[in-house]
């Protein structure tokens, strides 16, 4: 008797801004296809160089960023708005990858919780899902913060119609014993036997040889970076800035620009440098999460990704939680885990050369963090869930 065949993950992403949303959804992927699932990773956003894919089918929608944070207009990959005939070669395009993988399961990121401006496309593939014969298990996967805006309640309401009407679970990727999903979703009792809190999704595996630099590179350094850096460059400029106001400016200071840097960018911030060789300004590498573990000190932005790895890394960090358009999510984790003295911040209505210079000479003047104890087995849990789930299906 042959082996039953592997059962399929179809995994839907879509990165408008940073590029955060991808890089976890790429670990679920991968834990999927560690967990002997057959995982297909879809993208919608723009291209992300080095990403890890070991063992995930990807597959390359044509791709769309926001023109802006307020998520109102997207745009192709030439800069211009989308027009109804792109959206419909796009759902056409995702329709057609659902029926040729067949997925056991099909994983939605963030949508209902997040992503209103891919309806025009989440929609049909949900409704098609749905009133399939081979009905997947078909599921949202959304971090532990909701953003909060002003039109909330509303807003609340509707995703958790949407919620209800086509998904079987949610995936949390977060520590309730941390930040419970209800701290930003009210709704969540109505749906809470349909919640699976997977733990915080972090790559748990060791960081790259490190041989040639016996094992310790970046040591001593400080090391700045913005994520994706979609909207870090007052960040990093004001880093620059600070640094003869602390008593690090005579280290390393490592800058990372962000995955692709706008032209004249890198050269821009060397400018803040005046020269000064210790200063290295260089676009994102695959090497951060080796330099973090190392580094004298971190100066960063405090999206879900930098900070789950900066907390891996027991790394001593100054973090600038973005707000953009009164955005909540990073301040509310950033700030949970400075009360717990795990890392320093900095208000970014604060933020000045003055105020970063001085959390900066704090931070490093204490030991590294001790470990906090939240669970970030996020990512093989997700994979152990959607496993368990689709088991039961007899096709």
């Amino acid at each position: 008797m042959s082996a039953p065949a592997r059962r399929r993950v179809m995994i839907y992403v879509q990165h408008l801004l940073g590029i955060g949303h991808l890089q976890r959804s790429a670990i679920v992927a991968r834990a999927c296809a560690d967990a002997g699932l057959e995982a297909m990773l879809v993208s919608g956003g723009a291209p992300v160089p080095d990403l890890d894919l070991r063992g995930v089918r990807f597959v390359q929608l044509p791709p769309t960023v926001a023109a802006d944070p307020s998520f109102k207009v997207l745009l192709d990959a030439e800069g211009r708005p989308v027009d109804d005939a792109w959206k419909a070669r796009r759902r056409d395009r995702l329709l057609e990858l659902w029926r040729g993988f067949h997925p056991h399961a099909l994983v939605i990121e963030l949508y209902p919780f997040g992503r209103r401006l891919m309806r025009f496309e989440l929609l049909p593939l949900l409704e098609a899902a749905q009133a399939a014969a081979q009905r997947p298990v078909i599921v949202s996967s959304a971090r532990d913060v909701l953003q909060d805006n002003e039109d909330n309640a509303a807003r609340l309401q509707k995703m958790l119609e949407a919620f209800e009407r086509y998904f079987d679970w949610a995936l949390v990727h977060g520590d309730p014993a941390f930040i419970p999903f209800e701290r930003t979703f009210p709704h969540t009792a109505r749906i809470a036997a349909r919640i699976a809190y997977t733990g915080y999704v972090v790559d748990r595996q060791p960081p790259a040889t490190e041989s040639a630099h016996g094992g310790q590179l970046g040591a001593g350094e400080v090391l700045v970076s913005a994520g994706g850096g979609a909207f870090g460059a007052t960040l990093l400029e004001t880093a620059l800035r600070a640094r003869p106001h602390t008593s690090l400016a005579d280290r390393v200071w490592r800058v990372r620009a962000g995955v692709e840097p706008q032209p004249g960018r890198i050269e821009a911030l060397r400018s803040l440098a005046a020269g000064d060789a210790r200063v290295i300004v260089e676009p994102n590498r695959p090497d951060f999460r080796q330099r973090l573990r190392h580094c004298l000190l971190s100066v960063s932005q405090a999206g879900y990704n930098t900070l789950l790895e900066t907390l891996q890394a027991s790394a001593r960090a100054v973090m600038v939680p973005y707000v953009g358009r009164k955005e909540t999510e990073q301040t509310l984790r950033a700030r949970l885990l400075a009360e717990r003295g795990a890392i320093d911040i900095v208000e970014e209505a604060a933020l000045s050369p003055q105020t970063l210079a001085s959390a900066i000479d704090r931070a490093v003047d204490r030991p590294r963090p001790a470990p906090v104890m939240i669970d970030t087995n996020g990512a093989a849990r997700s994979a152990e869930l959607l496993a368990q789930w689709t088991a039961t299906l007899q096709w």
